[in-house]
């Protein structure tokens, strides 16, 4: 599944996030690197992979905690 590419409603569904959300996210970039192909937006999930590891958080007292 390394280089899959996931439209953002697939995305949307796996991460259980809205598509509203992964657009927002776009639209201030915050969220995972993306490819437009044309009109066409998608995720990689590599990409997709890389952008959650460096959302870990381990405690509300972490630092990064309030980027999100």
């Amino acid at each position: 599944m390394e280089d899959e590419f996931f439209t953002p409603r697939q995305l949307s569904k796996r991460l259980k996030l809205s598509e509203m959300t992964l657009c927002r996210m776009r639209m201030n970039g915050s969220g995972p690197t993306y490819h437009k192909l044309g009109r066409t937006v998608k995720y990689r999930w590599s990409d997709v992979q890389k952008w959650l590891a460096n959302r870990s958080v381990s405690s509300t007292s972490d630092p990064r905690y309030k980027e999100f």
